[in-house]
């Protein structure tokens, strides 16, 4: 689904990926993993469209993406959930969701309201605070909200930037049954996460960045018995 080659990407006049390959399957999760500043951000903005300065080819379905702006690609069917979730604080939890919708403008009412209930299923405590102005939830809630605002865009392939980052541990066994949940109805999913051992969790294959450069990639099995792997990202 998802054929990313040769792919160089820069923030200013500094190039922060170098030489990136990786693939998603239809219906597959599959994990990046690295340390702060290794490059899984650069890579998810430059799938999403966020960033314009790369090289290389980002395919989907076998057209090139790469250098289109962020709405073509949403309306492609991929949808970012950020790092640090960006919600629109000002904005009831209700309007952040209709939000996620707007790559969709001749969607019927009724479907929109459909794509709500099932958000609403997803995550209960959204529905209690739909009217809940969302610069005033948890930051759990508002990463529930992220994602939901990505849902409603009805996407093939949902990218996350690290879902758990500064979120208590029963939170983000939460976030990552849920992101399970999703993988296993069929959505296509490419998960940043610096919490190695739940990403290893849900995701059949993974990718190691540093400083850029894709170093390793495999099963996920395979890196979780990889030496070097187990000393730096699962503290073994």
């Amino acid at each position: 689904m998802l054929e990313v080659s040769g792919l160089d990407a820069s923030i200013g006049a500094v190039e922060i990926l170098h030489g990136i390959d990786l693939t998603v399957a239809k219906g597959e999760t599959v994990c990046l993993i690295g340390a702060n500043g290794a490059g899984k951000s650069t890579l998810m903005r430059s799938i999403a469209g966020l960033l314009t300065r790369v090289r290389g080819a980002i395919r989907l379905d076998g057209t090139d993406i790469a250098g289109l702006p962020a709405e073509a690609v949403v309306r492609r069917g991929v949808s970012l959930v950020p790092e640090g979730r960006q919600v629109f604080v000002p904005l009831t939890v209700r309007e952040n969701l209709q939000m996620g919708a707007y790559s969709r403008p001749r969607a019927r009412q009724a479907e929109v309201d459909a794509d709500l209930d099932f958000v609403m299923g997803l995550f209960p405590k959204l529905k209690q605070r739909l009217e809940q102005v969302a610069g005033t939830l948890s930051g759990g809630e508002q990463q529930m909200l992220a994602i939901g605002r990505s849902l409603m865009s009805r996407p093939r392939l949902l990218l996350l930037d690290e879902p758990s980052l500064g979120l208590a541990p029963k939170v983000v066994a939460e976030i990552f049954d849920t992101i399970a949940a999703l993988g296993a109805q069929g959505t296509s999913i490419l998960l940043a996460e610096q919490n190695a051992n739940m990403a290893f969790h849900i995701a059949t294959r993974g990718y190691v960045l540093s400083e850029g450069r894709r170093t390793l990639h495999g099963s996920t099995q395979a890196l979780a018995g990889d030496a070097g792997v187990r000393q730096a990202y699962l503290g073994v």
